[in-house]
């Protein structure tokens, strides 16, 4: 064997030695990237939701006469040929419950104000399927931890029990790092047993700097009473932040008409956000906002619902709100600081609580697949589904 053969070979082998070092620097420094990248994606943006340590009043039975409980049926989308479900999709959980807040301020800090838009999202990662409840504001609540601040008063708005919860001087009625939306979401638990598992807040600013980042949206204005006050003829149009936001505040033919508005500024949001230029950038862009929200999302979890929301078929989207004829507004006189007395709704929590029951359980509301019977054709009247 010539000397040039065996300088070969040495080559070889030295190469060979020089690679496998090289992939074991790699693999190293990919595991030290990994390690750091889900050190980031599993971190909260926010303090979570402490446990409830009230319950609610162990008195409640089903009301005589009131809503029935329907079996649980699955939407006809998707079918179990086995006792086993799938794994759920995108590598969520099963199950996921949302706090989803509208606080009334414009300016950039969550130091007060109200949490007037006060949505209970279910989201379903085996299905998919996704509802959306709405709470009204103006519901007289318990709301935990703030009776030794009120001189004794623990019942409050339900909008009021976020702003409690805030930093800004003279409230502040807990000390708890997840502030209003905590308090809010302790509130619904303890009132009507509704659990929150993540929570999301946004202010009118934050709103209008969302929609313009997503290069605004498209509604359909239906009638005179939608484009009341935001200067929109019946029809067509392209939004932008602050138009949508006047769209979705319009409340000129009363609460439950704001409500059917913030839905049809909902449905042109999700259709924007789940086109193909958007869907891929919703992580970033909750993260680009994450100083001016209030969440305790962590990058992980904002990737696995924006993974869903292309597998979600527009049908599977649910928008519920209790019946109108549950609520009857009147004027009390218990909280001090109005002497003229507020106005709020008054309603059988009893009923409401079957409602959010079924909520909680996926039977209610009804997907626009299913065909309503004439028992439940009533009670999903107070559903709406986007287009």
């Amino acid at each position: 064997m010539t000397y040039g053969t065996e300088m070969t070979k040495t080559q070889k082998n030295i190469l060979t030695i020089l690679a496998i070092i090289a992939v074991i620097m790699v693999g190293a420094a990919g595991g030290y990237a990994w390690g750091k990248y889900r050190a980031f994606a599993t971190r909260p943006l926010g303090p979570a939701i402490p446990a409830a340590t009230q319950t609610l009043p162990s008195v409640w039975t089903s009301t005589p006469g009131s809503i029935a409980i329907n079996a649980p049926t699955l939407i006809p989308t998707r079918t179990f040929p086995t006792d086993t479900p799938p794994p759920p999709l995108c590598g969520g959980p099963a199950m996921m419950t949302i706090l989803a807040i509208g606080q009334d301020q414009r300016s950039n800090n969550y130091q007060y104000g109200l949490g007037d838009i006060v949505r209970v999202v279910r989201v379903d990662f085996i299905t998919p399927k996704v509802t959306v409840l709405e709470f009204p504001r103006d519901l007289w609540v318990e709301i935990p931890y703030i009776e030794d601040n009120l001189d004794g008063l623990d019942h409050g708005k339900l909008n009021q029990a976020y702003l409690y919860g805030q930093p800004g001087d003279g409230f502040a009625y807990w000390d708890d790092p997840s502030q209003g939306p905590g308090l809010l979401a302790l509130t619904l638990d303890l009132n009507f047993g509704v659990k929150i598992d993540h929570y999301l807040a946004v202010n009118m600013r934050t709103f209008e700097n969302v929609v313009n980042a997503i290069d605004g949206i498209t509604i359909d204005v239906p009638d005179l009473e939608t484009a009341y006050n935001t200067g929109l003829p019946v029809g067509k149009h392209d939004l932008n932040g602050p138009q949508a936001l006047k769209v979705a505040r319009n409340r000129e033919e009363g609460m439950f008409a704001r409500v059917s508005n913030q839905n049809l500024v909902l449905c042109a949001m999700r259709e924007k956000v789940l086109s193909p230029t958007i869907i891929t950038k919703v992580p970033e862009l909750i993260q680009s906002f994450q100083d001016n929200i209030q969440t305790d999302f962590t990058p992980e979890q904002l990737s696995q619902l924006a993974c869903l929301g292309t597998k979600l078929p527009v049908e599977n989207i649910a928008f519920a709100s209790f019946p109108q004829e549950l609520f009857t507004e009147i004027r009390i006189f218990e909280d001090p600081a109005f002497p003229k007395g507020l106005l709020i709704f008054d309603a059988d929590f009893d009923i409401l609580r079957e409602y959010v029951a079924r909520f909680n359980t996926g039977t209610w509301p009804q997907l626009a697949s299913s065909i309503p019977t004439a028992e439940t054709e009533e009670e999903e009247s107070s559903s709406s589904f986007c287009p």
